[in-house]
Parts: C-alpha cells; sequence; structure tokens
C-alpha cells in the first residue's frame, strides 16, 4: 500500500504593499576615454566606407565640385547601377549628399566628407 505524504498547511501571511522609490535623474560624467572611444570608433567607420578604391575616386571627384550619376559613371568607366550602389554606401555614412533635380540625381560632399578629402589628397602628396 502505498503512503501519501500530507501537503503541510499554508501559513500565508497578507502582503503588505511595497511603496515606490522615487525616481531621481542622475547625470553620468562622460569619461575621456568613452568620447576617444566614441571618435575612435567613427573614424573606423568612415574608413570603412572609403576603403574600397571606387569609393575613393567618388570622393576625390567631388572634391572637385558636385556631380550628377552619369558624369560619375563616365569618368569611373562603370555602370550606373554600379557606381549608384558606392554611392548609397557613400551616402549612408554621410560623406555625400544627393540633391535631387527632376528625375536627376546630383551629388556633393557634405562637411565630413570635404575634410575626408582633403586628408586624402595629403595622404597622396
Amino acid at each position: 500500500m502505498a503512503t501519501t505524504k500530507a501537503a503541510p498547511k499554508s501559513t500565508a501571511t497578507k502582503a503588505t504593499p511595497k511603496t515606490k522609490a522615487p525616481k531621481v535623474a542622475v547625470k553620468v560624467a562622460v569619461k575621456p576615454a568613452d568620447t576617444r572611444f566614441q571618435q575612435a570608433r567613427r573614424a573606423s567607420i568612415l574608413l570603412k566606407h572609403v576603403s574600397d578604391p571606387t569609393r575613393l575616386q567618388v570622393i576625390m571627384i567631388l572634391s572637385e565640385g558636385e556631380r550628377h550619376v552619369g558624369a560619375l559613371c563616365a569618368q569611373l568607366s562603370q555602370s550606373q547601377p554600379a557606381v549608384s550602389h558606392h554611392l548609397a554606401l557613400l551616402r549612408h555614412g554621410g560623406i555625400i549628399a544627393p540633391r535631387r533635380q527632376g528625375k536627376n540625381n546630383f551629388y556633393s560632399l557634405t562637411e565630413v566628407g570635404t575634410e575626408l578629402a582633403a586628408v586624402v589628397k595629403t595622404l597622396m602628396a
């Protein structure tokens, strides 16, 4: 014959409601090391965007002034889809900015792109 154990009697007590402490805004000081890390990370991303020779050429061409996509294709001797791919990567990186005029897209360097082009020119000299 199997014996069963009786469940212990519950001694439940009524829970008292807890009061929530008021939320206090705490300012966290940004350490110089965190700032340097963020700057290094941004620089790394920018360098990845220009690590391709075609994208580097696009930056150098645009440093001379705004260009239409067709003109960039002609100067790079590449197809429009290939050039558009590179332009999209540079645009997402904040290096170039588009300007639409009718059905045409014109591209120019942003402030970051201009600074990057100056660095590249210095390196190439």
